[in-house]
Formats: C-alpha cells, sequence, structure tokens
C-alpha cells in the first residue's frame, strides 16, 4: 500500500511546503526542524497500522482500560540525511530500538550513472518485528533497496514500512520490482519528474546538505 498523506488537506502540507522553500531552506536549523515535524506527523500515521493489545491503567481515582502497542518497531534510517527524520520517528516511538544504514553513491561517469554502495550497517535482531525505515528523499529507491537489503541480514520483519518525505513514481515502481513481499510506504508528496542525474523535480535540493552543511565533492 502507497499512502500519500498531502492528498488530504492538513497542516502536514504546511511543513512539506517549507522543506520546498529555497528561502526558508537557508535556515538549516528550521529545515531540520520542519523534518522532524513531518516525521512525528508521519509516525503518528504509521501507528495507526500497527498492533495493540488492551490493557488496565490504575488512576487515583480508579481504572481505565485502554490500547497500547503490542510490540515496539525498529527505527531504521539511511546516514546521513534521514537522521533528522529518525529524530522525528523517534519522539513518538520512544521505546523502539534504532538501526542505521550508510549507503553513498559512487558516479560511474559524467553522464550522471551512479552505483549505490552499502558503507556500514548496526541495527538490532529485527526478526519478527516491525521495521521502519525512514529517508527524505526516494528518488530511484535504489538507496533504500540496499538499506532494506542491507537490514535483511539481521533478521526477517513480520511487517516492512518505508517512510519519506518526498517520492518519485519511479522510485515506488523500484521497491515493487526489487523488494520481496509486503511493504507499506508513507510519503509526503510524490513527484513525477526525475532528472537524467536523478534529482527530483520540483523536490528540494539536497537534503542531506541542507540539514547538515555541503559535503567534499566525491564523498
Amino acid at each position: 500500500m502507497i499512502y500519500n498523506l498531502s492528498e488530504n488537506p492538513s497542516i502536514f502540507n504546511n511543513f512539506i511546503a517549507e522543506i520546498r522553500d529555497k528561502n526558508i531552506q537557508k535556515d538549516s536549523m528550521r529545515f531540520r526542524s520542519n523534518f522532524e515535524k513531518i516525521a512525528e506527523i508521519m509516525a503518528y500515521e504509521v501507528s495507526k497500522h500497527l498492533e495493540y493489545k488492551s490493557i488496565k491503567v490504575e488512576t487515583p481515582l480508579g481504572v481505565a482500560q485502554t490500547k497500547i502497542l503490542k510490540d515496539q518497531p525498529v527505527l531504521a534510517t539511511i546516514l546521513r540525511a534521514g537522521l533528522a527524520m529518525h529524530r522525528g520517528f523517534l519522539n513518538v516511538f520512544d521505546k523502539a530500538e534504532s538501526a542505521f544504514v550508510s549507503a553513498y553513491r559512487q558516479a560511474l561517469n559524467e553522464d550522471g550513472e551512479f552505483e549505490i554502495y552499502e558503507g556500514y550497517t548496526t541495527s538490532p535482531n529485527i526478526s519478527a518485528k516491525t521495521l521502519i525505515i525512514c529517508d527524505p528523499m526516494l528518488a530511484t529507491g535504489a538507496s533504500m533497496v540496499t538499506a532494506v537489503h542491507a537490514l535483511s541480514k539481521h533478521g526477517k520483519p513480520k511487517k516492512l514500512i518505508i517512510c519519506a518525505a518526498i517520492a518519485t513514481e519511479q522510485a515506488l515502481a523500484y521497491l515493487k520490482e526489487n523488494i520481496k513481499g509486503d511493504f507499506d510506504v508513507f510519503t509526503g508528496a510524490i513527484d513525477e519528474e526525475l532528472t537524467s542525474k536523478s534529482y527530483i523535480v520540483p523536490g528540494l535540493g539536497d537534503a542531506g546538505d541542507l540539514a547538515f552543511g555541503p559535503k567534499l565533492q566525491g564523498e
């Protein structure tokens, strides 16, 4: 299933608009904060699709019946751009374990062709758990597929949820072709155009650079 959260008007759309705005992007702290807010809202929407159990809570005046998460998810992200989103998800799923994947592009030629390499992965055991992977942008989908395959070495999750602020139709198709089994995608917008160098249009630019500063060429 694909859930596009911008299809229905809400305050969520304000934050999507702000991360795209080239003038607001000049404030890196606000840029990170907006991604954190996007992730918190997205985490709430994701929470509606998880499993719950009933418990009794003793209050000063009696006993209340309520439902809480049956199991805590594992929150994963792709370094470095995904860190702000990861923090937003962790604000909501505050008892969850975390996993991190370092994936990077290696240019093959001047025409914009590249390959994705996994640099480093750290993860708890994800067997029979809900795995939520967040990354700001799903341009081609290659980095996300690399992350899913890297994390699969640490167990087979019972449920896989992929979250991104902005995705493309091409990336969504690539995920379907290259990830085995069922999974859900939550996104804040789906853009149609992907340039020859794999930049999303209108997109927002390089999320990692805007959040944490420009990196040296070749990294």
